[in-house]
């Protein structure tokens, strides 16, 4: 990386490849740093010593592994409604195909070390495509709100205490709606609306 390239703009989003991964790398960012901001304010001065525990280390591998379809799901809303408006009579179209590009996304990696094992995942993998299938089922949301379905089950991974999370629902809740907002600020600047959606219904085409 040259001295210059942190300052450059990151490049435009105009394809289907360059969508996916966006997806992929903001899903998993949003509820991971939830994760572990989380448990170092509840750690408190003790951060650093919790985040040096083996097991507390395995505890917030399974939780970010548990989370990442509900932050698939959170993104691919929100990147849909972004299309939306322009994808016309193409609703149902965009819908089918802006799914299967998450569950590409999910299927590209390998099985994580997660309670339940295999038959568990798959079951996160159908209740990811029932969602995202539901998109087509309502009108877009706002931004702020298209994390309410997913707060309780993301606050129930958290890798701390039930006991000592109870005062902090609101909190997570706040962190997911800004968390995507900010998301939805940064694809809005980047995507190439007209293009993307022409490779996504080429896509689903071919």
């Amino acid at each position: 990386m040259g001295l210059f390239d942190f300052f450059r703009r990151p490049p435009p989003i105009r394809d289907v490849a360059a969508f996916a991964e966006f997806i992929d790398g903001n899903a998993a960012f949003l509820v991971q740093k939830g994760i572990y901001e989380y448990a170092r304010a509840r750690a408190g001065h003790y951060s650093k010593v919790l985040l040096a525990e083996e097991g507390f280390l395995k505890a917030v591998e399974q939780a970010r592994w548990q989370a990442y379809p509900l932050g698939l799901a959170m993104v691919g809303e929100m990147a849909e409604g972004l299309l939306r408006p322009s994808a016309g009579d193409d609703r149902r179209a965009l819908v089918d195909t802006i799914g299967a590009v998450v569950l590409d996304v999910f299927d590209s990696y390998p099985l994580p070390s997660v309670p339940g094992g295999r038959v568990a995942w798959q079951d996160r993998r159908v209740e990811l495509a029932r969602r995202l299938n539901l998109i087509g089922a309502h009108a877009r949301k706002p931004v702020k709100d298209i994390p309410e379905p997913y707060v309780q089950a993301y606050f129930d991974l958290m890798p701390i205490y039930e006991r000592l999370r109870a005062p902090d629902f609101q909190a997570i809740r706040n962190y997911l709606r800004v968390g995507l907002i900010n998301i939805h600020d940064v694809l809005s600047d980047r995507l190439d609306v007209p293009a993307v959606l022409a490779d996504l219904l080429k896509q689903r085409l071919e």
